[in-house]
């Protein structure tokens, strides 16, 4: 009977206190959602660790599927047209979207009917209006939607968000400054399928305004607190014409808080690949110059000091552990959290905000926004 008992604890624990080992998790059954992003690199570079299982692959561009296959060793009879049918025949735990914006929608359409949830590439939606249809599916079958930014997973994000909120000696935020972007998503050697959308208004909602605007708009709500803008002005160019006829490849947005403001510069022209911001408050600043160096200054020194931030705490450091521990319910997202779909429906409503303006070279308040 105890050797039963045992058997039993074994089978329902996953840190087993009885015999003093770490019994394994199951791998996150995930189906992914196209292929064409080339951040799906990492999906598929960690369906070879073993926490991560992919059981279907919704792609109908089968030579890109197959280039795929050969480079990371999963059969081909993974890949189908439909992810309807992958869905009712694989049952996974959730969908990873690395196809174009756009077909975000269409992702959750078919998704949240049947209960599964849903991770995309930032940002969420190439519209307001498409964002508004997704926000409602989530809510009405009761779905987790977040959306994966490469910054969310930022040591030095995390320790400035911190220091902010327990040094109460820096005071209050007045100017966030960010930056992000790199030379051009051709001239780094985009693939042909990912460069087809990206520079498609309609598939991607426009250029580097879509594609980098979303990072500092994701930051700026987190380290305000979820604080929707009261307005936004934003200015976009083309400055390579001749490589990006579509779209944007240079663009800046000013948000406006009641008391503070916020600089997001999102560019297709840097000449190296950044993400850095500066967050400067009443009595001192925080910079964070990549993913894990910083500099600050606070009083009562206000010495300008360089740091290096902690790592992060699993799962929150890495997006497939935190992706399985949101859809495993051991981890509930909260609204201003950086994957969060009220953060990216605020990400949205500004980058909508942002194109409206940069069309008619105006400000426009966030209250202009259609509620629906």
């Amino acid at each position: 009977m105890q050797n039963f008992l045992f058997a039993i604890s074994c089978f329902v624990c996953l840190a087993c206190t009885v015999c003093g080992q770490t019994v394994e998790k199951p791998p996150l059954r995930v189906v992914v959602a196209g292929l064409s992003h080339d951040h799906v690199h990492a999906v598929l570079r960690r369906h070879l660790r073993g926490d991560l299982q992919i059981v279907g692959i919704a792609e109908s561009n089968r030579e890109l599927a197959k280039r795929h296959a050969d480079r990371y060793g999963f059969k081909i009879d993974l890949v189908s047209n439909s992810l309807a049918d992958l869905l009712e025949k694989t049952e996974p735990e959730v969908v990873c979207d690395y196809g174009s914006i756009y077909g975000h929608l269409n992702t959750v359409q078919i998704c949240a009917p049947r209960g599964v949830d849903v991770m995309v590439e930032k940002p969420l939606a190439v519209s307001l209006e498409h964002v508004r249809v997704m926000e409602r599916l989530a809510a009405k079958h009761g779905i987790n939607l977040i959306t994966n930014y490469e910054t969310t997973w930022y040591a030095s994000h995390l320790a400035a968000k911190r220091l902010l909120t327990e040094a109460a000696t820096l005071g209050e935020i007045r100017k966030i400054v960010v930056h992000d972007g790199h030379p051009g998503p051709a001239e780094i050697g985009c693939s042909q399928e990912f460069l087809a959308w990206l520079t498609d208004p309609r598939l991607n909602g426009g250029g580097a305004l879509t594609d980098f605007g979303c990072y500092g708009a994701n930051l700026s709500t987190w380290f305000m607190n979820g604080q929707r803008p009261t307005s936004v002005t934003a200015v976009t160019q083309q400055i390579k014409p001749d490589r990006y006829p579509q779209v944007d490849d240079e663009a800046t947005l000013v948000l406006t808080y009641p008391k503070a403001q916020a600089i997001v510069q999102a560019s297709w022209n840097w000449n190296y690949n950044r993400k850095d911001i500066e967050i400067y408050c009443q009595h001192g600043f925080v910079h964070c110059l990549n993913s894990k160096q910083m500099r600050t200054m606070r009083p009562p020194s206000n010495e300008v000091m360089g740091q290096v931030a902690p790592p992060i705490s699993a799962p929150h450091g890495d997006p497939f552990e935190y992706l399985a521990e949101v859809v495993r319910g051991t981890i509930q997202v909260k609204p201003t959290d950086l994957s969060s779909l009220q953060n990216n429906v605020t990400v949205v409503e500004i980058l909508e905000a942002a194109k409206i303006s940069a069309d008619t070279s105006r400000t426009v308040r966030m209250d202009e926004l259609k509620a629906d």
